[in-house]
C-alpha cells in the first residue's frame, strides 16, 4: 500500500555537487541550503567528511556547517571512517550517513576497502555516533547493480543489511548508484530487505542514468517506503562510477507525489526556482525537466 506522506532527504548541496564540474563557494552551498530549507525540506544531506583529495568539492564541510541555518532543518554529514565521524561531531551534524558498497570491487575503487573491511569501519563509526547521541544511518550502495560486477543477487543485499542491522542503524537506504534498477527490481528488494531487517526504516536514493529513476520511487512508495532521496535540478552522480548521472530531480518528484496526493510539505514553486538558480550558479543546464515545463495546470 502507497504511503501518504513522504519524507524527502535533499542531497543537492552533497551528492549532487560533488560529481560537478563547476566547484561552489562554500557561501553558494549555505545558500542552496537555506533555499531548501525555505522550500519546506527538513533534512538535507548538507556536507560530507571525505578525504579532500578524492572528493575536491567537498573539501569546505565545517565552513558550510559553520553557517547553515540552524534550528530549521536536520543536516546530515556523509562519513566513511573514524576520521570522518570525530570531524562531523565536531562540526555540528544532526545526523551522520555510512556508506556500505554491496560488491567488493566497487567497494575497493570508492573506499579504497573490501566491503567486511568497510563493515568494521561501520562498527566503529556507529558507536561513536552513539556515544555523541547523534542518528546514524546506512546506505547500501550498488544495491541494484554494479558498474564493475553487473547485477548483485537480492542475497547479497540481505546479508549485507544484516550484517549493518547488527549496529542498530536509526535508518537504511537502498540506493541505485548507476541508475540500472527496474520498479520490479525495487519492490523486490525492499521486501526482502524489509524481512531480514525488520523495525529498520528504510529509505531509498534513486539516480536516473537510464531515464526510471521516478518510476522506481513510485515503486519505493507502493511498497511502503516513505523517506526518498533527491536532488533540486537533478544534478550529481558518484565520481567514482562510470558513466555515472544525476539524482532523481527534487522538483519532479514533488510533482508527482503531488499530483498523486501524497503530502510532502515541499514547495514545487520554491523548488523550480532554486533548480533555475542553480543553472545559473553551474553555468549550464540542469537535467530536471519541471523547471522547464512548469507546474500543470498553470495559475491563472
Amino acid at each position: 500500500m502507497p504511503v501518504p506522506a513522504v519524507e524527502i532527504v535533499e542531497v543537492s548541496p552533497r551528492d549532487g555537487l560533488q560529481n560537478e564540474g563547476t566547484t561552489l563557494s562554500a557561501a553558494l552551498k549555505v545558500e542552496l541550503i537555506a533555499r531548501a530549507v525555505a522550500a519546506g525540506v527538513r533534512r538535507i544531506e548538507a556536507v560530507s567528511f571525505v578525504n579532500p583529495k578524492r572528493v575536491p568539492q567537498m573539501a569546505d564541510a565545517e565552513q558550510v556547517m559553520a553557517a547553515v541555518p540552524r534550528g530549521a532543518a536536520s543536516y546530515i554529514g556523509l562519513v566513511l571512517n573514524r576520521r570522518g565521524i570525530d570531524r562531523a561531531i565536531s562540526a555540528g551534524v544532526s545526523e551522520i550517513n555510512f556508506v556500505v558498497v554491496a560488491t567488493e570491487t566497487f567497494s575497493r575503487r570508492n573506499q579504497g576497502a573490501g566491503t567486511s573491511e568497510i563493515l568494521a569501519a561501520w562498527a566503529e563509526v556507529a558507536r561513536a555516533a552513539s556515544a555523541a547521541k547523534i542518528p546514524s544511518s546506512v546506505t547500501i550502495t550498488a544495491a541494484f547493480g554494479c558498474p564493475f560486477e553487473g547485477e548483485v543477487p537480492i542475497a547479497r543485499i540481505v546479508e549485507v543489511a544484516k550484517r549493518i542491522a547488527d549496529h542498530s542503524p536509526a535508518e537504511l537506504a537502498l540506493a541505485d548508484t548507476i541508475g540500472a534498477a527496474s520498479p520490479r527490481d525495487v519492490s523486490e528488494r525492499i521486501a526482502a530487505v524489509r524481512e531480514a531487517v525488520p523495525g529498520i526504516r528504510l529509505r531509498c536514493h534513486f539516480h536516473n542514468t537510464r531515464n526510471t529513476g521516478l518510476a522506481n520511487s513510485y515503486a519505493a512508495v507502493e511498497s511502503g517506503v516513505a523517506v526518498l532521496d533527491a536532488s533540486i535540478g537533478g544534478i550529481g552522480g558518484c565520481p567514482f562510477a562510470p558513466a555515472a548521472t544525476g539524482n532523481i530531480p527534487t522538483e519532479d518528484l514533488v510533482y508527482m507525489l503531488d499530483r498523486m496526493g501524497i503530502a510532502t510539505g515541499v514547495s514545487i514553486p520554491k523548488l523550480i526556482d532554486t533548480a533555475r538558480w542553480l543553472e545559473t550558479q553551474l553555468m549550464r543546464g540542469v537535467p530536471g525537466m519541471l523547471s522547464r515545463a512548469g507546474i500543470f495546470p498553470r495559475a491563472v
